[in-house]
């Protein structure tokens, strides 16, 4: 098993996998202390039937630079491919603003395939490549060395399986004319404002049972500076205070350290130092916020006129479409963007793209009395009515 440990020797390898067409790519990381993941391993393949073409690299080896690996994503002639990409794609954009291209992932490819909803690497591997995958070290600390010949062996697996998975998939994309499909999907994945966290729109991510402006003034200051002090500090937002004692300092406002010191929910942590002294801060901002600079919270759905009985077809239209095209229903459209088409709106994603393709051309037709629905024995029917 060939384990990269300098600049030179990465270089080597990623010079080799760019004659190929593609690479396979995963990493192992850990984030329950930290803010940012911390990069542990990164496994690389080229094609190839064993485990010959593969390697591990050592992001913790003293002087190892990952320029070569980073080269090697922005040729464009190499096809990267990734298992559920999303926390990889954070650790490289952080690390070097760099994106994979092009990208290819084998989850969502799989969920275009027809494999169901956020269909897990184990799976893909069990069913197209009928191996078995050890999960032993699965709860492994990466960044302790050495390493383990087992564990090398698991974190190899990941990319070496991940080869038979991604010709099997893009091969069946191609057959179906779905490569569109999934390169759609994945616009999300490279774009840079997945990955970045603006303090000040921290509070979105915040769940309240009031959507009260004065209310959420607070709330968005005191995210806003949880946000700013575990991006500064690199570690877990929770770890400075969780969100259920930002919610209680919303509600009561501590003004004084002996009013904070009666929060019920605040870790001792938050009661001194400058994390007290954030809070505090943070609560005179939110309440001191003018009227016209508070939060307006999207209200374009809570007093929606659902038509119920519309709504209820527009399910089985769904199931029918999904059906017959192999896509799992959830990945079309999700309940509530079923009952905001049923009410007239028409900015939701499943009228867009390749989804208004496989469904939302006819979620349309039904809204609009040009189609209807029959009953033709274990299946339904679409009825033309324009005639």
């Amino acid at each position: 098993m060939k384990t990269i440990t300098t600049t030179q020797a990465l270089a080597e390898f990623c010079t080799q996998a760019a004659q190929f067409d593609y690479v396979t790519v995963d990493t192992e990381f850990l984030r329950e202390r930290t803010y940012y993941s911390k990069l542990c391993l990164i496994q690389l393949a080229m094609p190839g039937e064993d485990d010959s073409t593969g390697c591990i690299v050592d992001p913790l080896a003293p002087g190892l630079s990952l320029e070569p690996l980073y080269a090697l994503f922005r040729d464009t002639s190499v096809v990267k491919v990734f298992h559920a990409a999303r926390q990889d794609l954070e650790i490289f954009y952080v690390d070097a603003e760099v994106f994979p291209e092009p990208l290819f992932d084998t989850q969502v490819a799989a969920m275009v395939c027809g494999f169901g909803e956020q269909v897990g690497y184990e799976t893909l591997v069990r069913r197209i490549a009928k191996k078995p995958l050890d999960k032993t070290s699965r709860f492994t600390d990466w960044s302790r060395r050495p390493l383990t010949d087992a564990q090398m062996k698991y974190a190899l697996a990941d990319v070496t399986h991940l080869r038979e998975v991604y010709e099997f998939l893009a091969e069946k994309l191609e057959e179906t004319g779905r490569s569109r499909w999934v390169r759609e999907e994945l616009t999300v994945l490279t774009s840079p404002e997945t990955y970045i966290i603006a303090p000040m729109d921290a509070w979105r991510r915040v769940k309240t049972r009031t959507n009260s402006p004065k209310f959420l003034a607070v709330v968005r200051e005191l995210a806003a500076f949880r946000e700013t002090y575990a991006q500064e500090r690199n570690v877990p937002r929770n770890r400075v205070f969780k969100d259920d004692a930002l919610i209680e300092l919303a509600s009561n406002k501590p003004k004084t350290q002996e009013e904070l010191g009666r929060s019920r929910l605040l870790l001792r942590e938050g009661r001194r130092g400058d994390v007290a002294d954030g809070i505090l801060q943070a609560v005179k901002r939110g309440v001191e916020c003018p009227q016209q600079d508070m939060p307006k919270p999207d209200r374009s759905r809570d007093k929606l006129q659902v038509n119920p009985a519309l709504a209820d077809l527009l399910r089985v239209l769904l199931k029918a479409k999904t059906e017959s095209a192999g896509v799992a229903a959830k990945l079309i459209a999700p309940a509530a963007d079923l009952d905001a088409i049923a009410a007239g709106l028409r900015d939701v994603p499943a009228l867009n793209g390749w989804r208004r393709e496989v469904f939302g051309e006819d979620a349309l037709r039904l809204c609009e009395g040009k189609i209807a629905l029959a009953a033709e024995g274990a299946n339904v029917r679409i009825v033309n009515l324009d005639a």
